[in-house]
């Protein structure tokens, strides 16, 4: 069964798009490999984050970033936030229970 990509916002589409090109072209190998096998990629790609959040795991010559992403009905991921990762520790900028949970949450009360 075939997934599809969708993006929480504009914004987050843009987040992804402005991150540097091997971080890109990283993004857009481990989505088509999502789309045709499904989410779970297992480590080092994607792991589980807690609360039913995700994150695809990225590596390339400028750097680390991770995508936060959920599932929702009828096959879409939805990808919700993307940083650059500048130590080991996540961001404390990074809500990992509050705001994306919410996003999350918020997905399943209006489809």
């Amino acid at each position: 069964m075939r997934y599809s990509i969708v993006y929480y916002s504009q914004e987050v589409q843009e987040e992804i798009m402005n991150l540097p090109v091997t971080l890109q072209a990283r993004f857009i190998g481990l989505t088509d490999r999502m789309m045709e096998h499904g989410p779970n990629l297992g480590l080092p790609h994607t792991d589980a984050f807690g609360g039913g959040l995700f994150e695809l795991r990225l590596k390339g010559a400028e750097g680390i970033a991770r995508v936060f992403f959920c599932l929702i009905v009828k096959q879409q991921i939805v990808m919700l936030h993307s940083f650059i990762k500048k130590t080991q520790k996540t961001p404390d900028k990074v809500d990992k229970s509050g705001h994306f949970f919410g996003i999350h949450k918020s997905l399943f009360q209006t489809r």
